[in-house]
This record gives structure tokens, C-alpha cells and sequence, in this order.
């Protein structure tokens, strides 16, 4: 009987669940979704019972497969920001508001006005935003108050599932940063920021290691998905972190991060000392590996391709899209695209400054326009990782998600943000990653270091070439956001 462990992803879209043998292979898989709910706009919420639901049959789907593997340990990942509100019973209050949702704009004022910016930049290593948890609570507490008097805890996504099958209440570092009120020097709450705010800090779990076991597996949870009672389930990590860990990347090889075209861009940077950029424009969080990392993110990366598809090209496929705006040129003969179309993150932290295109002509086809969408997000990107440069410098970039399967964006990524990309010959994700985690929580390898060992080697490799044209359009581009920005 062979030992197997599974990592549990609870995404935004679905849940994922995977059993990995200790080499890294997985044996077997499910995912299972779940609905979106917009209530209001600039709303996003999730039942949180749907969650477990889901997830408690993707656990079972996968314990159908396994023919006599032996299941040691559950890892979690999920993802971030969430806030799912407990009374005694341990019971949801309401919905459980989501990373994406705006509603807490007026509880971000009421944050920075007790706690100034500069201070909380350097204490979380972010300022207050509107899609972190902290907002949320505040938010709860102003437009819900009879809610809010029944609040006995506050808990993230991943770490309310981990309550559901062991019965404990914790959170770990990675998942806890982003918050808005962790500490990262001695990643514990800051009582400094909750006291102004007159937030009582036993609101919040314990925070534990990210390989630590946070619980064992409740009796009745294992009868229903057949797995072992008593089962370690180990804290994990954000969906970010994991996926990083997934992939080797960890504060043992600072030159190597990710960059992930997915419906938005993220660059995620590790670095072993928490410093954050003074301005707050990259996102600074505690990595799994007990070091830190720097996020950039891009809010339409994938998700420009796919507005651009559907509003003005839906009979195309995006294979078709690739190859037209090969067909173009580098700088698409002039044409610009702004990708704000959801608001902006990284740099510029504007959920009001929206998208463009600029330039346009008689002379120019759909391949430049085409072309144009996909070096917008690639100049959109570079603004972050400019930032993140200065802080932590990359000599390369494992490149995911569903952009980066595509030849020619990978080369004009490579070719705008000049970093040597490189495409893994797996990718498994965030639940793969939280497999790893519970391999070293239990002590099948002594760290994460060794752990990592176990992945496959790099395969397709992207050098970058200089362009001048691309200098001279992201220079073009950074002068049309100031310029939207100026007359908005």
C-alpha cells in the first residue's frame, strides 16, 4: 500500500482537490464549482456551506480512485482576502465577501485616518485595500451591526474549511498577510493597528507555521469521504504561495519568480527580508518557506484577451487571435491599449482609472489591434515589475496560466518586461503546492528545500530580445495613463 497525501484548493471558480504519491506524481483528481453571487455592484460573495459542499465531494471523488494508495495528510490552499463571519456555534453569520469585492471604500478612509499609510505599509507591508479582509470587518460592522454583535471569529476561505474538518480555528502567515493587519516582522496581529481601530484582536485565529498540522480530521467528516479519522490536515498556504511552491519557488533561489497570465496577471517575487515598497505598490506578503514575497498584479491580463474576444471577435478562436497578431508587428504599427478595464492594482492602486485604445487609424486590421491587446498587458506588467525590481531583482520567470501557452505572447512578455521566461513542463497549481506543504508537515522531508527537489526540471525556454519599439510604446504608455488619470 503506497502512501499518498492530498492537497485541497478552494478557488474562487471551484475547488480542486488532488492525491500526489511522495515522488509528486498525482494519482488523482476532482474539482467541483460552485456560484458567484453579485448581490449589488462592485459586490462578490460566496455561501460559504457551498464551499464545503463541494469540497467534501471532490475529497470523496478522489478517495474513489486511489485502489489501495494510503492517504497520510491533507494540505489546504484557497483563496485570499475572504472574510467568513462566525458567531459561537461556529455558524456563517452571512455570505462570506470575497478578495474581488469593493464595497469597503469608506472603511479603507476610516483605516488610513487612525493608522497613518506610512506606518501601515511598514508594519503589513501593504496599505489598507479595499479587497482585504480588515476593510471587510470594518464594513461589518458599520452597515451590519446586528451581525457584527454575534461575531465570535473571522476566518479566511481556506482556514474556514480547515475549521469545518477539524474543528480548529487557525490561520498561517501567507494566507494571514493579507489581512491588513498582520505583522510581518513577528508575523502575529498587530495590536497596534486593531486597538485605534477598536477591533478586539481575539477576532482573529491563532497564527500557526504554514507546514504546521492545524487539526486532524473530524470522525464524521471522514466517514462521509472516506478518508482516515484523525487525519493531519496541515495549515497550507494562500492560492498565491502555494502556487509558487508548486512550481520551486521559494526564498532558497531569490533570482526565480512567476508570472502567471491567468484572467489577471500576477508576478510573484520571493525575497528573505520583509521590505515593502514605501509607496505600497506592489503587495508584501509572508511566503510559505517562513521568507516573504512581493506581488504584482495586473486585474486584465487574460481578461482584456477574452473582453476583446467576446465583445469584438466571438466567431475567432484564440488560437486565431495568436496567430493574427503575429501577423502584426512589434509596438502593433502604433497602436496602444490601456488594460485598466477592471480598475488597476499594481502600480497604481486605482479601482476607478479604466481602459483604451489610442492611435487608432484607416491603415490599422484587426492584427495590430489584436497585437495591441496583448503588449498592453505585457507594458501593464512591467510597471509592477519595475517596482518589484527595486526591491528584489529577477533573473528569470516561470511563466503559467492560459497566456502562456501561447507562443507569441510569451516572446512579447519576454521581449517588454526583459526577463528570461520559462515554461514549466508541469503545472499543477495551488492545490499541488498544498500537497507539498503537508508532505514536509508531517515529516515525509525534513524542509521545504528538500521537498522541492521532488518537482521536474524546466523545459521551454523564452529569451528576451531588445526592442526599441517596445521602449518607446511603454514610455507612450505610462504618459496615457497620466494623462486619463489627469482628466478623469
Amino acid at each position: 500500500m503506497t502512501d499518498i497525501v492530498v492537497g485541497l484548493d478552494l478557488g474562487t471558480g471551484g475547488v480542486r482537490a488532488i492525491a500526489v504519491d511522495l515522488q509528486g506524481q498525482i494519482i488523482a483528481q476532482s474539482t467541483r464549482s460552485y456560484p458567484l453571487l453579485t448581490p449589488q455592484p462592485g459586490w462578490t460573495e460566496q455561501n460559504s456551506s457551498d464551499w464545503v459542499e463541494a469540497s467534501l465531494d471532490a475529497l470523496f471523488d478522489v478517495t474513489q480512485q486511489l485502489n489501495g494508495h494510503r492517504v497520510i495528510a491533507l494540505g489546504l490552499s484557497g483563496q485570499m482576502h475572504g472574510m467568513v463571519a462566525l458567531d459561537a456555534d461556529g455558524k456563517a453569520i452571512r455570505p462570506a465577501i470575497l478578495w474581488n469585492d469593493q464595497r469597503t471604500g469608506k472603511a479603507v478612509a476610516e483605516i488610513e485616518a487612525a493608522i497613518p499609510r506610512q506606518e501601515l505599509i511598514q508594519r503589513t507591508g501593504n496599505p489598507a485595500i479595499t479587497g482585504f479582509q480588515l476593510p471587510k470587518l470594518l464594513w461589518l460592522r458599520t452597515e451590519e451591526p446586528q451581525a457584527y454583535t454575534r461575531l465570535w471569529q473571522i476566518l479566511l476561505p481556506k482556514d474556514y474549511l480547515g475549521y469545518v474538518l477539524t474543528g480548529e480555528a487557525v490561520t498561517e502567515p501567507s494566507d494571514a498577510s493579507g489581512v491588513g493587519c498582520l505583522n510581518l516582522a513577528n508575523r502575529q496581529w498587530d495590536t497596534d493597528i486593531l486597538h485605534p481601530l477598536n477591533i478586539n484582536p481575539a477576532l482573529f485565529p491563532p497564527v500557526i507555521e504554514s507546514t504546521a498540522i492545524a487539526g486532524r480530521l473530524k470522525p464524521e467528516i471522514a466517514a462521509r469521504v472516506g478518508l482516515p479519522a484523525g487525519l493531519p490536515i496541515v495549515a497550507g498556504g494562500g492560492d498565491n504561495a502555494a502556487a509558487a511552491i508548486g512550481l520551486g519557488i521559494s526564498s532558497s533561489n531569490l533570482s526565480r519568480g512567476s508570472l502567471s497570465i491567468g484572467t489577471s496577471g500576477v508576478i510573484f517575487a520571493p525575497c528573505n527580508h520583509p521590505i515593502p515598497d514605501a509607496e505600497g505598490r506592489v503587495h508584501l506578503f509572508c511566503h510559505v518557506d517562513g521568507g516573504y514575497h512581493l506581488l504584482g498584479v495586473t486585474l486584465a491580463a487574460g481578461g482584456s484577451l477574452r473582453w476583446y474576444r467576446d465583445t469584438f471577435a466571438p466567431q475567432i478562436s484564440y488560437t486565431d487571435l495568436m496567430d493574427m497578431a503575429e501577423r502584426s508587428q512589434p509596438g502593433a504599427r502604433g497602436v496602444l491599449f490601456l488594460p485598466h478595464l477592471a480598475g488597476e492594482r499594481s502600480p497604481h492602486l486605482d479601482p476607478d482609472t479604466r481602459g483604451a485604445f489610442l492611435n487608432l487609424s484607416l491603415a490599422h486590421t484587426q492584427a495590430d489591434i489584436t497585437r495591441a491587446v496583448l503588449e498592453g498587458v505585457a507594458f501593464s506588467l512591467r510597471s509592477a515589475l519595475e517596482v518589484i525590481s527595486a526591491i528584489a531583482p529577477l533573473a528569470q520567470l516561470l511563466a503559467t496560466g492560459g497566456g502562456a501557452r501561447s507562443h507569441i505572447w510569451l516572446q512579447i512578455l519576454a521581449d517588454i518586461l526583459q526577463t528570461k521566461l520559462i515554461a514549466p513542463k508541469a503545472e499543477e497549481g495551488a492545490a499541488y503546492g498544498a500537497a507539498i506543504l503537508a508532505m514536509v508537515g508531517i515529516g515525509v522531508y525534513p524542509n521545504l528545500e528538500t521537498a522541492l527537489k521532488i518537482l521536474p526540471p524546466d523545459s521551454n525556454v523564452v529569451q528576451p530580445q531588445a526592442n526599441l519599439l517596445y521602449e518607446a510604446g511603454f514610455n507612450r504608455y505610462k504618459l496615457l495613463y497620466d494623462t486619463l488619470k489627469a482628466v478623469r
